[in-house]
């Protein structure tokens, strides 16, 4: 059996520093309690993804901070450490996410299609994100965002063979302080989001045969809205972090009420067994013509001003040095640190 711990934290929107401070003590506390073999945090565990005009400088190179703290966990704790944060990799910026090996190897995946506002801040990639795990002796699938609510993406780890599915989530609600009809409108979003978030996990194991482990934010976060200059997106990070056995059985929770902790279970990683069908649809949730709109809407904004912004020369980190690492470090290759 392979015991598996997921943590769920509270951060502060771009506070980089802090944040990973927090992550530190999140991972060392629940190591201590669990005895895992592997960590999970969830992505961007650097800030929230919300849209705010501070994330444009939260971005950090893909072998800085971020990445030598989830490599050094897993060699001073002797265990996996999965984690995700907006890395520079040469040009662009991108939502990485890590799996440490305690041996030094590092397996790197980036979210495919960055989700609504996201757009604003990276771009998508394209590698299969399910890397072979010596410490596992399997593939996994690494899962980062709303890539979890994506029929392809289930898709591609059940073609790759994996054991086991890793990710985490940074959902964030509808404001719940607008006045009048939108009160209601987002208040029925609301609901719906955070049953689908429930549910998620469990329908992606279902999807892929495996167990898996989903890291969530929670808590509170007050961004800005898009598409609507002055108007503060007072929200909360909806949390379910959940390790759920391969038939959809959640083993380990943690809601929105829970707040900020971790939890574990032990799975075992059997050949898959998947128990529904891949579908003909983008989504795996039904999502309401809300959402669709504003993942539409959103989209197409959010990656037209990321395009004008890289044109002028308008992010921070573009003034770095540009760097890079393979998708896969060897373990006798270790990452320099940057700053």
């Amino acid at each position: 059996m392979t015991r598996i711990a997921v943590v769920q934290p509270a951060l502060e929107l771009g506070a980089v520093g802090r944040n990973l401070e927090r992550i530190e003590d999140l991972v060392r506390d629940a190591h201590r309690e669990h005895g895992a073999d592997v960590m999970v945090v969830p992505e961007a565990c650097t800030t929230p993804n919300v849209y705010a005009k501070v994330l444009r400088g939260t971005a950090r190179p893909v072998d800085g901070r971020p990445l030598q703290l989830l490599a050094r966990l897993a060699r001073e704790l002797d265990c996996l450490v999965a984690g995700g944060f907006v890395a520079v990799r040469g040009r662009h910026a991108y939502g990485t996410y890590v799996l440490a090996e305690p041996s030094g190897a590092l397996h790197l995946h980036d979210k495919d299609i960055p989700t609504a506002w996201e757009q604003h801040f990276y771009v998508g990639g394209d590698d299969a994100g399910t890397p072979h795990c010596a410490a596992l002796g399997c593939t996994v699938g690494l899962m980062s965002g709303w890539e979890w609510a994506r029929m392809r993406t289930s898709a591609r780890v059940r073609a790759a063979g994996a054991r086991l599915v890793l990710g985490g989530m940074c959902w964030p609600s509808m404001p719940l302080n607008w006045p009048g009809p939108l009160r209601w409108w987002s208040a029925r979003e609301h609901a719906a989001w955070r049953r689908q978030a429930r549910e998620l996990p469990g329908q992606v194991a279902r999807l892929t045969g495996v167990p898996v482990a989903h890291a969530s934010h929670v808590g509170p976060v007050t961004g800005e809205t898009p598409l609507g200059p002055g108007i503060p997106w007072s929200t909360q990070m909806l949390g379910e972090s959940q390790v759920c056995d391969r038939d959809g059985t959640i083993l380990a929770r943690l809601s929105l009420e829970d707040g900020e902790g971790h939890v574990a279970a032990d799975v075992d990683l059997r050949e898959p067994a998947p128990l529904d069908p891949i579908r003909d649809r983008f989504w795996i949730p039904d999502f309401s013509a809300t959402t669709h709109v504003a993942w539409h809407a959103m989209n197409a904004h959010g990656a037209l001003a990321y395009r004008v912004r890289h044109a002028r020369r308008g992010f921070p980190w573009q003034a770095w040095p540009a760097g890079d690492l393979p998708d896969d470090v060897p373990a006798e290759t270790p990452a320099h640190a940057t700053s």
